[in-house]
């Protein structure tokens, strides 16, 4: 195990200022301001780790320029010696221990050994007291991937991640014919299910999240995705499918868990927040979900989770 704990996942944001203060107002998450290089970027704290949130073209970020989930960073007491171990799991160091946070150290793996999640081993980030808000901390950071079940043996038996649970999601639609008949009534017959879209999916337990890793349960499903109607099973994979197109595996979301979802929606709905889903819907692990949109946070996306803890 070269560490259990999360220490933050860095999102890039095109409108950094903003989507740190939506997080604070809307979600009640206590905000630091934490030294990066040569200024400071603001850190929500979220359970016991933390979002940071970074300006397009950030080297904390690589230099990167698209928006959305762009790290995650594994906590450790001595950043060196956590690089050699992971080199020795087969994990490559991508470069050297460079600045970080907060006077730390960050080290990046190469991220083709890890399902495309762009990775770093980093100093322990200072943290404000919890928050009493109505978001209790990350239930998961989704990832999109083409192999969600081969994810288990390189996170689980050479990382050391917890297997939390694995699960297959489909939509399906039943066509049903009706004979109606004056003398004979009405007659019903239904076809058998047909599935119109779906996901393979695992969890894997890090600090008090999981990533769930996300896969096309069929390409000839598509890649439907109508932001303009509330979402459905069919159009998460139809997102995942796309954004694999797009951009090869990695980090797609961020999953915020809260006891309230339809009264967090319907508080961002009143504050003008754009929104895919307007109270929550079913999803993974027996739990509601409901999206925003990526606008909502300069091109982050970001959704709620409700479920009973297991």
């Amino acid at each position: 195990m070269l560490s259990e704990n999360l220490a933050w996942v860095g999102i890039v944001s095109r409108a950094p200022e903003d989507a740190a203060r939506r997080l604070e107002d809307l979600f009640g998450l206590p905000r630091v301001e934490v030294r990066a290089q040569d200024a400071p970027v603001p850190a929500l704290k979220v359970g016991r780790s933390a979002i940071v949130v970074l300006p397009p073209g950030h080297a904390l970020a690589g230099g990167r320029e698209r928006p959305g989930v762009d790290h995650i960073a594994i906590g450790v007491r001595d950043v060196a010696a956590a690089g050699a171990e992971a080199e020795r799991r087969g994990f490559p160091r991508a470069g050297r221990p460079q600045p970080g946070l907060a006077r730390g150290e960050v080290l990046p793996l190469a991220p083709d050994a890890l399902f495309g999640v762009r990775t770093v081993l980093a100093s322990p980030l200072p943290l404000p007291g919890a928050s009493e808000g109505p978001v209790s901390r990350i239930d998961h950071l989704g990832i999109a991937s083409t192999d969600a079940f081969g994810a288990i043996p390189v996170f689980r038996d050479r990382l050391g991640l917890a297997l939390e649970s694995t699960q297959t999601d489909v939509e399906t639609v039943v066509a049903v014919e009706s004979f109606t008949s004056d003398r004979y009534g009405v007659v019903h017959h239904s076809r058998p299910a047909r599935i119109v879209g779906g996901l393979r999916v695992s969890f894997l337990t890090i600090g008090d999240c999981e990533l769930e890793f996300l896969q096309n349960l069929d390409p000839e499903h598509g890649a439907e995705v109508d932001a303009s109607r509330a979402g459905t099973t069919k159009q998460d994979q139809g997102a995942i499918t796309r954004y694999v197109a797009r951009h090869g595996p990695g980090l797609h979301h961020v999953a915020l868990k809260t006891d309230d979802i339809d009264g967090l929606l319907s508080r961002a709905v009143a504050k003008g927040v754009p929104v895919i889903d307007r109270r929550g819907r079913p999803g993974s692990r027996r739990g509601r979900i409901g999206f925003f949109q990526p606008d909502a946070f300069g091109g982050v996306l970001f959704h709620l989770v409700e479920r009973p803890d297991a």
